[in-house]
C-alpha cells in the first residue's frame, strides 16, 4: 500500500512540472552558475593576454568553456547520483531524484563536450586539448578520487585551473609565462577556497562518503585548513607579480592583487583563530570575489 501511495505520488509530481522545470533540471544537472564562473575565469584570462580582441576567438571561447565544462559537470552527477541523494544540498538534483534517466544525462554530456571541443578547436588545437584534459580529469580523475583521499582536492585543481590556460593560448597561441602565471594562480586560489566550502558542507559530504577536507586523529575538521589557507594566499600575494614582470599587468593591477592576497591570508588566518561557521563563510565568499577581480585588474588597470 506505501509503495503504491508512492508511486502515486510521484506520478502526481510529475503530473504537475511545468514548462520551465527541464531548463532548470538541465541548469541543475550543468551546474550553470558554476560553469560560468569556469567560463568567466577564461575569458578574463583571454583579455589579459590579448594584444589585440578577436570577437571570433572570445565567441569559441565562451562556447567552448560552456559546453565542455557542462559536459564534465554532467558526468561528475552521472557519477555521483547514487551519493548525491545523501546530501542535503544535492538531493534535489534530475538524477539523484529520478526526473532524468542516465542515459539522456550521458547523452546530453556527449554532445555538449562535442560542442565544447568543436568550438575550442576553432581557435587552435592546444585549447582543444586543453578542454578535453579538464573535462576527462575532472570527471574521471578527480570526481572517483573524492571518495578515498583528500588528495582529490589537489588533484581537482588541475582541470579547475586550466581555464586560464585555455584563455591565455587562445590570445598567444602557446603556454606562455604568463598562461603558467595565471594557472598557478587559479590553482592556488582553488585551496582555500575549497577548503572553506569543505568546512561548511563537512558534515554532508561526511555522510555521502566524500573525503574534501583533512580531518583530526578523532575525525573532526583539521583546524590546520585555516593555517593552509593563509599560506596559499600569501604564496599567492607573491605569485601576482609574476604578470607584472611580463608586462601583462600594471603595476597597480599587481599592487591591488597583492593586497587581495593579503586579505585572503587573513580571512584564512582567522577560520584557524575561531574555528566557526562564520569564519568559514567570510573566507569562502572572499575567495568568490577574489579570482574575478584579479583577473579584472590585470585587464582593466
Amino acid at each position: 500500500m506505501s509503495s503504491t501511495n508512492n508511486r502515486n505520488s510521484e506520478q502526481a509530481r510529475t503530473a504537475l512540472r511545468g514548462p520551465f522545470d527541464g531548463l532548470r533540471d538541465f541548469a541543475m544537472l550543468t551546474k550553470i552558475r558554476l560553469t560560468a564562473t569556469v567560463v568567466l575565469s577564461a575569458a578574463l584570462a583571454y583579455l589579459v593576454a590579448a594584444p589585440i580582441f578577436n570577437i571570433a576567438t572570445f565567441t569559441a571561447i565562451i562556447i567552448g568553456g560552456f559546453g565542455t565544462t557542462m559536459a564534465a559537470n554532467t558526468l561528475n552527477q552521472v557519477l555521483e547520483r547514487d551519493h548525491d541523494q545523501q546530501m542535503k544540498r544535492t538531493e534535489d538534483r534530475p538524477l539523484a531524484q529520478g526526473r532524468m534517466t542516465v542515459s539522456h544525462a550521458v547523452l546530453a554530456a556527449g554532445l555538449l563536450s562535442l560542442v565544447g571541443t568543436i568550438s575550442l578547436a576553432l581557435i587552435n588545437p592546444l585549447a582543444a586539448l586543453l578542454g578535453m584534459v579538464a573535462l576527462l580529469s575532472y570527471a574521471f580523475v578527480y570526481t572517483p578520487m573524492k571518495r578515498y583521499s583528500v588528495a582529490a582536492v589537489f588533484i581537482g585543481t588541475i582541470p579547475g585551473a586550466i581555464p586560464a590556460l585555455i584563455g591565455t593560448v587562445a590570445a598567444e597561441g602557446w603556454i606562455t609565462t604568463l598562461g603558467w602565471s595565471l594557472f598557478a594562480i587559479q590553482v592556488l586560489w582553488q585551496i582555500p577556497h575549497f577548503w572553506a566550502i569543505g568546512w561548511l558542507g563537512f558534515d554532508d559530504y561526511q555522510k555521502a562518503g566524500f573525503k574534501l577536507l583533512p580531518v583530526t586523529s578523532s575525525g573532526e575538521r583539521d583546524p590546520g585548513t585555516g593555517l593552509q589557507s593563509m599560506l596559499f594566499a600569501f604564496i599567492l600575494a607573491g605569485l601576482v607579480w609574476i604578470p607584472f614582470q611580463t608586462g601583462s599587468f600594471s603595476f597597480l593591477a599587481a599592487l591591488l592583487s597583492c593586497i587581495m592576497g593579503l586579505g585572503y591570508a587573513w580571512f584564512g588566518y582567522n577560520l584557524w583563530r575561531k574555528r566557526d561557521r562564520k569564519s568559514a563563510l567570510q573566507l569562502m565568499f572572499f575567495s568568490l570575489a577574489y579570482l574575478p577581480l584579479v583577473f579584472a585588474f590585470g585587464w582593466l588597470l
